[in-house]
Formats: C-alpha cells, structure tokens, sequence
C-alpha cells in the first residue's frame, strides 16, 4: 500500500522517505516529471505516510496503512486536512490561493500534518505565485506544500527557492508494457507498441489504449507515405488543414511523425530496432525511396513546425510549411 506500487521513481522515493524517516519534512516540496508518471499518486501517498496511524516498514522503506481512517479518508479525497488545488480552465486563480490561505490561517481539524497538493503549478499566473509566495515566506506550523509541475524553470525563481525539488523520470518501457498485460488484459504485441507511443507516461498509455490512437497514428502514416511532390498540391493542403483540426493533440502528432521519420533512418542499417514493428511494410516502403539527407531534412522541417507553433505562431500556416516540406514540395 504505497510507495511499492510506484514503478521506476526510486530517486524521488529515497528522498521522499528519507524525509520521513528523520522527521524532517520541508514544508515545501516540488515535484517536476512528464505527466502520467506518478507524481500526484506520490503526492498523496506521502500525505498518507504524514498522516497514519498505524505506519510500518519493511527493508526501511515506511508504508501507510491504508486502513486507518486517516488512510482512508485520504485515500477517497474526504479528508479535510488535504488539500487540493488544481487549474480553473486554463491557470489558477488568485482567489484559489486566497481561499487556501484563509483555511491554512487555522489549525487543522484533525490531521498531524495537514498537506496542500497543487497540481499543475505552472498554471499559476504571477499574481497567484506571488500570493502563494507569502505562504513559503511565513509557513503555517503542521503544514506541507506540494506543487506538481513538469518542469521547475516553469515557476517563478522566488517560488523554487522556498522548495525542495524532487525530480520524477519517465517509466520503463517494460513496466508500462507490463501493466497493460497485466492489468488492462491487453495482448502483447498492441502492449507493445502502446508502450513505446506513451514516452513513459502510463497516464498517456491507458488514453492511448482508451482512445483510437493506434488507428490515428495508422491514418498518419498512410497519409505520410503517400505524400509526394508528384501529387497535386491540394493533397498536402487537405492534410495539413486535418491535422490543424486536431490542435489540442498536435504535439502528439508531432512526436508520431517523428517516430515515424526516426523508423524509416533506422530500418536502413537495423529494421529490427524500429519502434512502429506493426507498421513495418509502410516504413519499409518509405525507406527504400529516402535518401539519408532527406530524411534529416524532414525531422527538422518537423522540429522547426512544432518551435514555432510553441512560440505561438500560426497553426494552419506552420503545418502547411511543414507539410509541404515533407512532401519535398517546398525545400
């Protein structure tokens, strides 16, 4: 019940129940890692260990119980000592870290250490950073803050120096792929291709097997394959135009050109290597007809697509670009 269930995070858990071990919890913590990978069920896991009444340990790793009712509570998101925090639309509003502050201003109702998890920290806009600064600077007594982000460079500096950081790393192919057997009663062969897709995100694994990624990224491919400078402009058009309907996943469809490109260098010189294996005899076609320098050329005319729609450039107009370049229409 635990910490043990948390797959390839043993840095950030050494660290973690270090803490707990000596007694010595910051009252602030950061946790930065790609999303899907476990930072909020730790997240929620240490406020447990925080809180249990019956804590015990095995190989001097501590565990919660997971049947007190501190644990419980927890556990279902009823405790009312925990806290948590996540973005309204698109960032967190000042009045959520107000709200907070006016709760942290009392003593906890019940818990030993009350615990504020905010997920998606990067969502704060200054205004709210600077509210929530006035907490780090004067910190509440039996009070910890947990800010979950994907990367620390996205808080303001005052912020990350109030906070002890914890870094999460992606999780093993072979642990995702696991999972998906075990746990989802998925075969092997579609585990395996979802395991390489997610980029070490289980999150990202379960939507991908939830959702019709497998036959988006077939479409994609296809589409890919028969793009060509011979073919009618309109052609490359069309398909730019569908993927700018698909924006709120547009970065996803970047990293599958890009896995897509990547196999087609790859099957020239170790075909087995290749991450899309299911895939093979449309990757196997494309890589007989590329030449090196062109493939490089295409993995930057992507690169280049998805820095510039990053940097808010035009959706329509950076795809259309990049479409046109991988159909070596434009160079």
């Amino acid at each position: 019940m635990g910490f043990e269930s948390i797959k390839d995070q043993k840095s950030a858990i050494t660290h973690l129940n270090s803490f707990l071990k000596k007694a010595t919890v910051p009252h602030a913590l950061i946790f930065t890692g790609p999303n899907g990978v476990g930072r909020c069920t730790v997240a929620k896991f240490f406020a447990m260990a925080l809180n249990c009444r019956e804590k015990w340990s095995e190989e001097n790793v501590k565990y919660p119980c997971g049947v007190c009712q501190s644990c419980r509570k927890i556990q279902t998101d009823n405790h009312p000592d925990i806290i948590f925090i996540e973005p309204v639309g698109m960032s967190i509003k000042i009045l959520q870290i107000r709200n907070m502050m006016e709760v942290l201003a009392m003593k906890p109702y019940e818990a030993q250490k009350r615990v504020v998890i905010i997920s998606d920290a990067q969502a704060m806009n200054l205004e709210s950073s600077n509210a929530l600064l006035k907490i780090l600077e004067e910190p509440p007594e039996r009070t910890h803050l947990i800010l979950i982000c994907r990367e620390i460079s996205e808080l303001i500096p005052t912020i990350i120096s109030r906070c002890q950081h914890i870094r999460f790393g992606p999780i093993s192919k072979k642990n995702i792929e696991k999972l998906l057997i075990e746990k989802n009663d998925i075969k092997t062969e579609k585990a395996s291709v979802i395991s390489i897709m997610a980029n070490g995100s289980i999150g990202k694994a379960l939507s991908i097997n939830e959702g019709n990624w497998l036959s988006y990224r077939r479409w994609i491919f296809k589409e890919l394959e028969n793009l060509s400078c011979d073919k009618p402009l309109s052609l490359s058009l069309a398909f730019a135009e569908k993927l700018s309907k698909n924006k709120d996943i547009i970065y996803d469809t970047f990293d599958l050109i890009k896995t897509y490109l990547r196999d087609i260098l790859i099957f020239k010189f170790s075909k087995e290597k290749i991450i899309n294996s299911d895939l093979a005899d449309i990757i196997e076609t494309v890589s007989q007809i590329e030449n090196l320098d062109a493939i490089i050329s295409k993995i930057d005319a992507v690169t280049l697509a998805e820095k510039n729609i990053k940097a808010n450039a035009n959706l329509k107009l950076s795809l259309e670009i990049m479409i046109l370049r991988l159909a070596d229409i434009i160079v």
